[in-house]
C-alpha cells in the first residue's frame, strides 16, 4: 500500500492551481471535468503520481467558499532552507503566516504559508536538527 493523494476542496480552481504551481512550484499533472457530477478535479505535485503522493484539488461547480474546519491540520513540504523558501513564496505573491524558525519545544526549523482557500502549508527545513517526519502540531 502507499499514500496516493490528499484532496482539498477549493473555491476557485484556477486560483488554487496558480498557487500550487506558480507559488509553491508544483506541476499540474492532470485535470478532468465531470459535467454530470458538476465538479472538476486537478492533480498537482512535485513528481508523477506513480512516484509519490500528490494533491487533488476538487472544485464543485458553483461553490466558491468552504470552511476549513477544526479537524484539518496542514500539508507539509520539505525545503532546503525555510527562510529562503518563505522569501521566494512571498516574492511570488504567497502569504507567509509563520516565519521560519525553530518549532516550539524543538529544534526543527519550520514555517507556514497559507493557500488562497486558507489551507496551511508547513515548510520543514531538511538540514535542521530533529525528526522531520514527526508532525509539528
Amino acid at each position: 500500500m502507499r499514500l496516493l493523494h490528499t484532496m482539498l476542496r477549493v473555491g476557485d480552481l484556477e486560483r488554487a492551481i496558480a498557487f500550487y504551481t506558480e507559488v509553491l512550484g508544483m506541476r499540474l499533472l492532470r485535470r478532468q471535468d465531470y459535467p454530470d457530477g458538476r465538479f472538476t478535479l486537478a492533480f498537482v505535485g512535485y513528481q508523477e503520481e506513480s512516484e509519490g503522493a500528490v494533491l487533488e484539488l476538487t472544485y464543485n461547480w458553483g461553490v466558491d467558499h468552504y470552511e476549513v474546519g477544526t479537524a484539518y491540520g496542514h500539508i507539509a513540504i520539505e525545503v532546503d532552507n525555510a527562510e529562503k523558501a518563505c522569501d521566494a513564496i512571498r516574492a511570488r505573491g504567497g502569504k507567509v503566516v509563520r516565519e521560519a524558525g525553530p518549532m516550539k519545544h524543538g529544534k526543527v526549523v519550520i514555517a507556514f504559508v497559507e493557500d488562497p482557500d486558507g489551507y496551511k502549508v508547513e515548510l520543514i527545513q531538511t538540514n535542521s536538527e530533529g525528526d522531520q517526519s514527526r508532525s509539528t502540531s
